[in-house]
Order: structure tokens, then C-alpha cells, then sequence
């Protein structure tokens, strides 16, 4: 069994990634691939370098099936006037704290929320100072980790990226890939579902991201399996997964939705054959720095991805 590691996941939440600007990120995420891959128990293949902007492949043997998990995540850049711009959809929270660097230095700083007559919201960061334009911000890290449950910023989709890294340690045959851009649109899913399609003949691919809790799904239910959000993945392929999960007692929860979106609504959209399912643990309090995961739900996620990355590839 998969397990889940706590020190790993707060090294991987301190790190900072908004969307479009991954450099950070994919660093340590090569840097902890070099260390670690003598360990693992198949040989690997890494691709990474321009080709691939700031995404990262893994190749084990022969894989038919990928798994996806985008490193990238919400926060805010900086405008004029230190005045704030989403990337993606943080939650706005009076007071919330933000971290970032610009020319002048490290910066920590407070979300404010100014309101005009006509109800309509202007974010502005607290400093003393003007920070750079086109500086990106982020949550400040506050992690906590009980028996019960995990509480940070980030486990979307710093999770996803744990969830990857454990598969690496015994994955035989299979693809792993680091993906950018997602909470801003997508943007590097394209290119790489073509690249495996191209070279490894790849067209199944399994979404290693966090899903929402909502009134069908909750937590300490077990890993959420997507039927479907605003993309509808193919019945035939989605059968097959489901079918694994009830053979082998994985504690699961099927979602189904009418919105969100994610890399597999990506790949849905290119002109290539995949076929896909999101499949991740349910968090509360979404893209706010209070994000909640059971570790009960973490622990089926890892099971059931280990288990159908033996029997799918």
C-alpha cells in the first residue's frame, strides 16, 4: 500500500507555482526525481527542457496509460498601484496573508478588500512600499497535519504532484506528467497529450487532482470518482475504472457535476483519442488557505491509482 507522506507534501506546499510561473516548482521537482529515481524499482525516462516550456514527463517501460497532475496553482499578481489581479479563483478574505518576491526582496503582505458605493470589490495588497508590476503572490504556507486530516494552502494540487511522486516509486510501466497552467485556463495539456500520443502511443490518461466536497461528496467517504463535470469522459473507459475500485473494496464516491473543469477537460478539447477520468480526494474550503483533506480519502486516492496503474497499462 501507498503511503501518505506529511513531510513531503509541506515541502512541496512551501514552494511557490502560480500559474504561468512554475520555474520554482519544476526545479525542485527534478531536483527530487534525480535524487530519488536510483531508488525507485523501474527505470525511468525524464523529459523535460524547452520542448516542454516548465512540464515534466516520466516514462516507465512501456506505458498505454498517463497520469496528469498539474503543479501549477491560484494566487494573485500585482497590478498598478500595488492594486491585485486573480490568477485563477483564490478566495478573497480580508486579511488574508500573501507571500512573494520582487527586485526589492522577499515580500509578506495582507489582502484588502476595498468596496465602492456600488458594491463592486477592489483587491489591494497592505505594504509600505510599491511592489513590482507583474508580481505573482500566493497563499502563505500554514500547514497542519492531525491524525484525522490535513489543513493547508494548496493541496490543490500539491496533493496530485504527492500522489505522482508515490506512483514513481513502483510504477512499472506508465506515464507520469507534471502539467502547467491549469487553474489559468489550461495551456500545456495540448502539446504534451500530444507528444504521448506521438512517441508512446498513449491515449488513456487518469486526472491526479483534488475535487470539491459538496452534497454528494464528503469527507472521510473515500476517493471521488468524476462521471463527469462540465466534460463528460467516455462510459466504456469510466466503467473500466469503476469496476476495478468495487473488485477491490477501494473506498470510493462517484461525483457527478455540471461545472469545474480540469486537465481532462483540456485533453478533451484537443483533437487526439484520449480517453480520461479525474479521480482525487474531496477537500473543503476550496482555493482558500484553509484547505481540508481526510487522510482516510488521501490514503483510497494513492490505493486506487497504484492499483489501476498495474492493471491498465
Amino acid at each position: 500500500m501507498a503511503h501518505f507522506k506529511p513531510d513531503l507534501l509541506e515541502k512541496l506546499i512551501s514552494i511557490r507555482g502560480t500559474s504561468g510561473d512554475e520555474g520554482e516548482i519544476k526545479a525542485f521537482l527534478l531536483s527530487y526525481i534525480n535524487e530519488h529515481k536510483n531508488t525507485w524499482k523501474h527505470e525511468v525516462t525524464v523529459h523535460t527542457g524547452d520542448d516542454f516550456q516548465d512540464a515534466i514527463v516520466l516514462i516507465f517501460g512501456k506505458p498505454k496509460t498517463a497520469v496528469f497532475a498539474h503543479i501549477d496553482t491560484i494566487g494573485f499578481t500585482v497590478g498598478y498601484n500595488n492594486n491585485l489581479i486573480k490568477i485563477g479563483g483564490p478566495k478573497t478574505i480580508d486579511g488574508m496573508q500573501l507571500v512573494g518576491k520582487d527586485s526589492q526582496g522577499e515580500i509578506e503582505t495582507e489582502l484588502m478588500i476595498i468596496e465602492n458605493d456600488e458594491g463592486q470589490q477592489q483587491l489591494k495588497c497592505v505594504a509600505d512600499r510599491t511592489i513590482d508590476r507583474g508580481t505573482n503572490l500566493s497563499f502563505k504556507p500554514n500547514f497542519n497535519c492531525t491524525e484525522e486530516y490535513v489543513q493547508t494552502p494548496y493541496l490543490d494540487n500539491r496533493l496530485g504532484v504527492l500522489n505522482a511522486l508515490t506512483l514513481a516509486e513502483n510504477l512499472e510501466n506508465g506515464a507520469i506528467v507534471f502539467s502547467t497552467y491549469e487553474e489559468h485556463g489550461g495551456g500545456s495539456v495540448g502539446f504534451l497529450g500530444r507528444f504521448l500520443y506521438d512517441n508512446y502511443n498513449v491515449r488513456q490518461a487518469l486526472i491526479s487532482d483534488i475535487t470539491w466536497v459538496t452534497d454528494g461528496i464528503q469527507h472521510n467517504g473515500g476517493v471521488a470518482i468524476s462521471m463527469r463535470d462540465k466534460a463528460i469522459p467516455r462510459r466504456s473507459y469510466l466503467n473500466k475504472i469503476l469496476a476495478i475500485a468495487k473488485e477491490n473494496n477501494i473506498k470510493h464516491q462517484l461525483e457527478v457535476e455540471s461545472a469545474g473543469g480540469s486537465d481532462g477537460s483540456m485533453l478533451q478539447n484537443t483533437d487526439l483519442p484520449f480517453d480520461w477520468c479525474f479521480i482525487g480526494a474531496p477537500e473543503d474550503h476550496v482555493h482558500s488557505p484553509q484547505e481540508k483533506v481526510f487522510i482516510s480519502d488521501i490514503e483510497a486516492m494513492f490505493s486506487l491509482y497504484q492499483l489501476l496503474m498495474k492493471r491498465m497499462n
